[in-house]
């Protein structure tokens, strides 16, 4: 178990020598011709840019996207963003006893509770083919992979166990809409939430840092669980058509617009549902972490933030407790 301090509890001025893993690395040249090292340095709570310009092909030689290193810096504001700038880096050695998984954030949820409540949701099912489509798509193997992934490589559920927690949200606001509205498919419904984002098992990767695979920049998640419903009710004696089209349209419409990559946008209640539970959880995730991100940058607002089109408020931790 690493023992140190985590970069979400330092402070603009803050120096500081620990290990860390470098999760992007670029040579870039600079307006003046000078080479550069553009980099991205993370442990389990937060990512900062940083950058190295003295040798920086020696250090491009040494460094790689999943190195682990140990960084003597401190913390500092850049045009209203926090970097580390960079004193002394160079890769970990043997001796130190650090793994890449040591700095990959993961969920705060117990994997065993979210395991359980998975297969409450699973077995709730009723619909004969809707549970033997989704308990032969979680077999064991794939089970192991669901459960690890992360939800995203950046912007929300960015952790291990990301997928599956994230996963676990949309099925208790889909099953709140189907409290409210009786109409709804709730099978169906479900069955959507469970397998909306089953293809990014695939679609990205997570052993040393977090990216999207070759199969995942070519085919895309929504696809890839597309085809693995179509793959999979093929083998289900008297699948109905019209119920693997329905859910399949869930897959394919679960990202609500075609500017934000959805194949087609929601043509169902069960899709407008999933959609609209996908985005909520989503977003109230990234708000969260963005928020924690920039508590002690000392300011009141995080800095702005492209995918929300915004900068958010940062309410006083002890907001709670004020009476």
């Amino acid at each position: 178990m690493l023992d140190q301090k985590e970069l979400i509890e330092l402070s603009v001025g803050d120096e500081f020598t620990m290990f860390l893993i470098v999760t992007k690395c670029e040579l870039k040249t600079a307006i003046n011709g000078k080479s550069f090292l553009n980099l991205e340095l993370r442990d389990k709570s937060l990512a900062f840019p940083s950058k190295v310009w003295d040798n920086a092909e020696d250090y491009a030689k040494k460094l790689k996207e999943g190195t682990v290193v140990k960084v003597a810096g401190q913390i500092e504001d850049f045009k209203g963003a926090l970097q580390i700038k960079i004193g002394k880096i160079n890769p970990a050695k043997e001796s130190d006893g650090v793994k890449p998984e040591d700095f990959l954030p993961r969920s705060t949820r117990q994997l065993n509770e979210m395991l359980d409540e998975l297969n409450k949701v699973i077995s709730s099912i009723n619909n004969p083919y809707l549970s033997q489509l989704v308990e032969t798509i979680f077999s064991i193997e794939k089970l192991e992979q669901y459960s690890k992934a992360p939800a995203g490589k950046g912007w929300h559920h960015a952790y291990i166990h990301g997928l599956l927690e994230h996963t676990l949200e949309i099925v208790r606001i889909c099953e709140l809409m189907c409290a409210i509205h009786a109409n709804l498919n709730r099978d169906l419904l479900i069955c959507g939430a469970l397998l909306h984002d089953f293809g990014k098992i695939e679609e990205l990767t997570y052993d040393t840092t977090f990216d999207y695979s070759d199969k995942g920049k070519l085919i895309g998640h929504i696809m890839i669980g597309a085809l693995e419903v179509e793959k999979t009710a093929v083998t289900i004696p008297n699948f109905p058509e019209e119920l693997k089209n329905h859910l399949v349209h869930l897959i394919l419409s679960h990202q609500g617009k075609l500017e934000f990559a959805s194949p087609v946008e929601p043509r169902t209640l069960e899709a407008i549902v999933l959609y609209q539970a996908d985005e909520l959880s989503a977003k109230t995730n990234a708000y969260k972490y963005a928020i924690a991100a920039d508590r002690n940058k000392g300011g009141r607002w995080t800095r702005f933030l492209p995918l929300a089109n915004t900068a958010l408020y940062i309410p006083d931790e002890n907001l709670d407790s004020q009476k």
